[in-house]
């Protein structure tokens, strides 16, 4: 085997080796996303819930139809502590930025607005709200 043949090799065994750690970090970044984001819909808590229970206890479709209504039960409420939750921490952060305002100047004073502005529309997109007005950052 020549020289050139060698470093062909080697440089062929290189390139399929790199082509494989690309498509391994693609296809895992792909898993991942729908790892952490897919099961991020609280509107199908319950669903998942109950799919769940089924496969993991092997609940035999009587025994669904007798625990959905308690499953149902339990999903709306969670979506509703989810809202409270959510209410409070937008709450909190506004009256740290109301606080935080009478601490800055007129310009810093303008780019915590936007911020705030840029906030609601991330929520009003993410989980399809009405866009709230928050009071006035400023004093």
């Amino acid at each position: 085997m020549n020289q050139a043949l060698k470093w062909k090799l080697i440089a062929g065994f290189i390139l399929v080796f790199v082509a494989g750690g690309i498509s391994g970090a693609f296809l895992g970044g792909l898993y991942a996303r729908h790892l952490f984001f897919g099961f991020h819909h609280p509107e199908q808590i319950g669903a998942r819930m109950k799919e769940r229970l089924r496969t993991e206890l092997n609940l035999t479709p009587e025994q669904v139809a007798k625990i959905s209504p308690i499953i149902d039960k339990t999903a709306v409420q969670l979506r509703e502590i989810r809202r409270e939750t959510a209410r409070h921490v937008h709450e909190t952060i506004a009256e740290a930025h109301r606080q935080m305002a009478a601490n800055l100047t007129d310009e810093q004073r303008q780019k915590l607005q936007q911020i705030e502005e840029r906030h609601r529309h991330w929520r009003h997109r993410r989980f399809n709200e009405s866009p709230v007005e928050s009071p006035s950052a400023t004093p």
